[in-house]
């Protein structure tokens, strides 16, 4: 992958998914706001918030950095962002993980074999 200066760092500690879609007519103190009032997070903490819309083709991401919000913003021309399903969890990611989303891999599916544990053989 390519190095790009204008992404997330990789090496954020707090990144975090919003999987429903929102209005993207929101600005940061919106974005904020459902930080806030929906996840029960305080957003002047530094983590990262993503976002995208109805369509998937757009992604914001909202981070405190020191006196005011960051707010990043991608907008595909053509093709539509790997979003996990809408859910009630909010999806915690590596800096890695959001470039990978950026770049348009499907994140859901880069998970590793299960851990298994047994007891015995036979």
């Amino acid at each position: 992958m390519r190095n790009r200066s204008l992404r997330p760092s990789r090496q954020l500690p707090e990144i975090y998914l919003y999987r429903a879609p929102v209005d993207f007519r929101k600005q940061a103190h919106g974005l904020a706001l459902i930080v806030e009032q929906e996840l029960g997070h305080s957003p002047f903490t530094g983590a990262l918030y993503a976002f995208t819309n109805r369509q998937r083709n757009k992604i914001k991401c909202l981070m405190w950095e020191d006196n005011g919000f960051v707010l990043y913003y991608k907008a595909l021309a053509e093709e539509r962002f790997k979003w996990p399903a809408p859910g009630d969890e909010l999806m915690s990611l590596s800096g890695e993980q959001i470039n990978w989303l950026l770049d348009g891999y499907d994140i859901t599916l880069l998970r590793g074999h299960k851990k298994l544990h047994y007891e015995a053989l036979g």
